[in-house]
């Protein structure tokens, strides 16, 4: 075979080449694009999001599950608490992001660090902690899962703590600072996000004081992986 074949050969490999890249890349934007479009259009239709939550308290329009604008360095699948803004974040990528509103810890009961979910419960039971007890004596000691339960319809547990991300049945609790240290969501949200995050999967609480980032579009994090608990009690 001569040299001009092989230079023309390696040059139509070369054109079918850069053709595949061009069009994997505008494929997958188009991919990327239609999974957003179809994360507002479910929850856009969701009658739960009319802007009540399931006591029919009206939540504000910032506390409702939307998608919006994050940028961040971390993998698609991250959670990220803003405890201050009373947000969660499920990461997405290409700088979006799924927002919940959430209930945090009251003052005392913060605390931040870098975790993974070790196992995910439905209508988990609830058993108040010792520290618990002393403080509310008046608590169940044990009381068995269900649309009462304080705990709510899912629990996701942070390993190394006692704490967890779960629903509640004090839905006018979302958006304050309310808990015991655990983060608390709509029985609807943490449903959601219960099929979303796996066993594993990353969980960054931010603290009291990260106010740098605006909460509409919060800047890249940087977030310190030692994780300082205050208290060792949950609710």
């Amino acid at each position: 075979m001569s040299k001009s074949n092989h230079l023309v050969r390696a040059v139509g490999a070369t054109l079918v080449m850069t053709i595949v890249v061009a069009w994997n890349g505008a494929a997958q934007s188009q991919l990327i694009a239609a999974s957003y479009a179809r994360e507002n259009a479910s929850i856009s239709r969701e009658s739960n999001y009319s802007g009540n939550d399931e006591s029919g308290t009206d939540l504000p329009a910032r506390l409702r599950r939307q998608v919006v604008d994050y940028r961040s360095a971390e993998a698609p699948g991250t959670i990220i608490i803003d405890t201050p803004h009373t947000y969660l974040y499920f990461i997405l990528g290409s700088d979006k992001a799924i927002r919940y509103g959430i209930g945090v810890g009251r003052e005392g009961f913060t605390w931040s660090g870098v975790k993974t979910i070790e196992r995910k419960t439905e209508w988990p039971d609830w058993i108040p902690p010792a520290d618990m007890l002393q403080r509310q004596p008046y608590l169940p000691r044990f009381m068995a899962g269900g649309p009462g339960n304080p705990l709510g319809a899912r629990a996701m547990y942070l390993a190394g703590t006692v704490y967890r991300i779960h629903g509640t049945n004090a839905p006018d609790t979302i958006g304050k600072q309310v808990s015991s240290g655990c983060i608390r969501m709509l029985n609807q949200d943490v449903i959601d996000l219960y099929e979303r995050a796996r066993v594993g999967t990353k969980v960054i609480v931010l603290p009291m004081n990260h106010f740098e980032a605006s909460s509409d579009r919060p800047l890249d994090l940087t977030v310190p992986h030692a994780m300082t608990i205050g208290h060792s009690v949950l609710r």
